[in-house]
């Protein structure tokens, strides 16, 4: 049992300022594995402050200062990566050998990455008569979500701190153990009392109170459209910049002449990952009528062998959902895709043979799916995949675009550069060609409802950055 009853405020545990507490529940066994405080308003407003008196001084620090702690943050959080791994395996469901990869493995190298391209920063540059220099955009309300609940957090907090400002971060209170490891790290480095703040607790109480604080200079969120959307409205009233990553829906567009067995198997492990839980996941396979067989074969193939079961056994290659609220939702969906006649090849909304304990669902694929159903335009976050069938190249650049939102997507080909072709008409943020591998280094973040800005990288630490011209 991991038991947290304070807040991480101005340097200090400090008690909350209510009593009340949320159980973190292993999403494998179901039993609570933690518990953190539900904070306020009040200890908002009081994180807030201690991040507004911090700045001045944080953000005179010099860059290689600044990028000195973040190293020494990177270097504290690989000395408990198995630990980080083990947590998050549990809390999110991930397999082991993946969460030690990704959800341990990923903030470590963001924090590091944020140190080295600090340095590489045009920190200021003579523009005819004018001196143009960047700084720090101010105090920073961060709120994350829980799929890749540190990574999503390195993401803000790295290069917010590389860049010179202080944060007030929430994390989501249905995996929040990491984010107090994180803190219990910082404390440990030394950063400055009042630069990282972390206040617990639930959205509509925490998170209103970050984006409405006039205290509060910019808010970077990640988590669903709907509650970004609430975010900006909130924010929008004390003016101040807003950085978004939200859902997604995203196509993996296969061409007639790709590698099919390799594009299919690669799209369906890419729907897979986390259970489905990730928000760039390639939920909709687009692919020619005329080879649709063979990539329903394939697909009921690869998804067969991907069985459910518990992310601490050899050879899991999916696990279970994060939440009963979540794996209810899912299967709810999978109900629906039924109910609208799409065709099911593999999985279904019944609990999967063998596992009654436990948020399993069972892999699920879907062929014969139209852009008009339920399943082809809301974002599941859970082991689904739907395959839609085209006949002609424009056909399927429409149906990858016929999306509200525009996060991910991937195309495959056998002639690479016709592949980027279409990949630069796919209104995405980001698209894999061939099986092209995520890059940490490049910008993370979409278009239409998937939000604006973007994260990771050198754009994501120009995000934390305002510009002022200085007159000569």
């Amino acid at each position: 049992m991991d038991v947290r009853d304070k807040l991480y405020i101005d340097g200090a545990w400090v008690a909350p300022g209510s009593t009340e507490t949320v159980e973190v529940i292993d999403s494998a066994t179901e039993e609570v594995i933690g518990t953190v405080p539900l904070g306020t308003a009040a200890d908002v407003d009081a994180a807030v402050r201690a991040a507004r008196a911090a700045f001045d001084e944080w953000s005179q620090v010099s860059v290689s200062e600044r990028t000195k702690s973040t190293s020494r943050i990177a270097e504290a959080l690989g000395a408990r990566m198995g630990e980080i791994g083990e947590l998050i395996a549990r809390e999110v469901g991930m397999p082991l050998s993946l969460s030690m990869l990704i959800q341990a493995g990923l903030p470590i190298s963001t924090f590091q990455s944020m140190a080295d391209l600090a340095e590489q920063i045009t920190w200021e540059e003579r523009v005819g008569n004018s001196l143009v220099v960047r700084e720090p955009v101010g105090v920073v309300g961060a709120i994350t979500p829980w799929n890749y609940p540190l990574h999503q957090i390195a993401a803000k907090v790295a290069p917010a701190l590389a860049a010179g400002c202080t944060i007030v971060l929430k994390p989501s209170h249905v995996a929040p153990l990491s984010a107090f490891l994180l803190a219990d790290v910082i404390h440990d480095v030394g950063l400055p009392p009042g630069v990282f703040n972390l206040v617990s607790g639930p959205g509509p109480v925490v998170g209103e109170a970050i984006a409405a604080h006039p205290g509060v200079d910019m808010v970077s969120f990640t988590g669903s459209t709907r509650a970004g959307r609430r975010v900006s409205e909130v924010a929008s009233q004390t003016v101040k910049r807003v950085a978004l990553e939200l859902g997604g829906k995203s196509a993996n567009v296969i061409l007639e002449d790709a590698d099919l067995p390799k594009a299919v198997a690669t799209g369906v492990t890419m729907c897979f990952l986390n259970s489905g839980q990730t928000c760039s996941a390639l939920t909709r396979m687009v692919v020619p009528r005329s080879r649709l067989a063979e990539v329903e074969e394939i697909a009921i193939r690869e998804a067969e062998s991907t069985t459910p079961g518990n992310p601490f056994a050899e050879g899991t290659r999916i696990g279970p959902l994060v939440s009963a609220v979540q794996r209810d939702r899912v299967r709810s969906y999978i109900q629906k895709g039924i109910d609208e006649g799409a065709k099911l090849l593999t999985g279904g909304a019944e609990p999967p043979e063998g596992l009654d304990t436990g948020f399993y669902v069972r892999p699920t694929v879907f062929s014969e799916v139209t852009s008009d159903m339920t399943i082809a335009q809301e974002e599941i976050f859970g082991p689904v995949l739907s395959i839609l069938p085209y006949d002609t190249e424009d056909e399927a650049i429409a149906i990858a675009n016929d999306s509200a939102y525009g996060l991910a997507g991937a195309v495959w080909a056998g002639d690479p550069e016709r592949a980027k072709q279409v990949a630069r008409r796919i209104r995405t943020g980001q698209v894999d060609i061939n099986g092209g591998s995520f890059n940490p280094l490049a910008p993370f973040g979409g278009f239409k409802q998937s939000g604006h800005g973007r994260e990771l990288g050198r754009f994501g630490l120009e995000e934390f950055l305002e510009i002022k011209s200085l007159q000569l």
